[in-house]
């Protein structure tokens, strides 16, 4: 037997309240597939699985708030459950309402539940969630009760929760990893040279923007330094599984995400850029999945659209390194023996020092330096 616990998305996470269960007993499933929806400080995860099985029993209801690891459900491995399932088999929890009764409501000043199809609609419509009654289990509101009610006010993310988690997440940062800094002017003459060709012709929807270079090249530089790539835990590094960069959004109003784009390393910048636009997007609705919030291995971060020449970023645990951009300028450049005015880019690398070291920093550095030099080949 087998366990889905309520996951950790992130160092800030201490707890979430379990939404909405979209599968039921005697349910099999496969990895991927989305088992519940949980709320957070950064609104309403899809929760996916990482085994294949069938859903045994539910041990949590729908508006019970637990903390991160806690068993939310028992999973029998497929085989086994196909010979000990029986229709009279009994759930712990009964989660659907029978057709004539009420169902619960959560109690009062209690975060509102909702699923991220209802929320996505909410905001569409200008509708303050907080004021439905919803129909889900636990009173969770649903698209069609969204669908019902009269425009109101904008409802969207508790961003005084959401700072007060990443306050917390980011002093840990700081407390516990010993963080060691490095900056590096690069050149992007060439790279926003090839952006403008590769742009030429596009329409504005299917441009390229420098963001999706930096991130390949970061993807691509940690193919040959991977100890820039991965996790610290309990003191031990463990190198990801995959390269599967975390970009860092800012959501309107405050607050701040950064969910992974799986194999960033194997993405071609079309597909890249398109994930990207996808992420931006649903971050600021409230709708990620869990995988993209816990599996990132290391962090990007750009404040150059604010008008920041440069920034250094706190590692965000248990990742060991976090890269930063800031905008690019225009500044006189020694080419060949002569001086240009030339496109640059001050990046920056705050790294774990129990998992790298300067030196190794530097290279990593000039690897990404490197490949933003022939755009070509990203």
């Amino acid at each position: 037997m087998g366990l889905f616990r309520m996951p950790s998305l992130g160092a800030d996470m201490e707890a979430g309240t379990l939404v909405e269960w979209l599968k039921r007993p005697g349910d099999a499933i496969r990895r991927g597939d989305i088992v519940a929806v949980v709320e957070t400080q950064k609104g309403a995860i899809e929760v996916e699985t990482f085994e294949d099985g069938v859903i045994e029993r539910l041990l949590v209801a729908p508006g019970t708030t637990v903390p991160v690891g806690t068993p939310l459900a028992t999973l029998a491995g497929e085989e086994a459950a196909v010979a000990t399932m029986t229709p009279a088999m009994v759930p712990v929890l009964e989660i659907a309402a029978a057709p004539a009764a009420s169902p619960p409501q959560p109690p009062a000043g209690a975060p509102t539940l909702a699923s991220p199809a209802a929320r996505r609609l909410a905001a569409e419509r200008g509708i303050e969630l907080a004021g439905l009654a919803g129909s889900g289990p636990g009173g969770a509101v649903r698209l069609a009760d969204v669908e019902r009610a009269a425009p109101r006010r904008a409802a969207g993310i508790d961003l005084a929760d959401m700072r007060r988690a990443i306050t917390a997440a980011m002093a840990r940062s700081k407390r516990e990893i010993p963080h060691y800094y490095l900056g590096s002017t690069i050149d992007l003459t060439n790279a926003t040279a090839w952006l403008a060709r590769t742009n030429a012709d596009r329409a504005p929807e299917e441009r390229l923007l420098l963001a999706a270079l930096e991130l390949k090249a970061v993807a691509l530089a940690l193919r040959r330094h991977p100890r820039f790539n991965g996790h610290n835990v309990d003191g031990d590094f463990r190198p990801g599984a995959g390269i599967h960069v975390g970009a860092a959004v800012a959501i309107r109003g405050g607050g701040l995400a950064a969910p992974a784009i799986r194999d960033t390393d194997t993405l071609g910048l079309d597909d890249l850029m398109a994930r990207l636009r996808d992420l931006v997007g649903r971050t600021r609705a409230g709708h990620l999945r869990s995988s993209e919030l816990g599996d990132a291995t290391i962090t990007v971060t750009s404040l150059g659209e604010r008008g920041v020449d440069s920034v250094f970023g706190v590692i965000y645990p248990p990742q060991v390194a976090i890269v930063g951009f800031g905008r690019p300028v225009e500044r006189p450049w020694a080419v060949s023996g002569r001086v240009e005015l030339r496109t640059v880019v001050t990046a920056t690398l705050a790294a774990d020092h129990r998992v790298s070291d300067g030196h190794a920093g530097a290279l990593f550095l000039a690897e990404i330096d490197r490949l933003l030099q022939e755009p070509d080949s990203l």
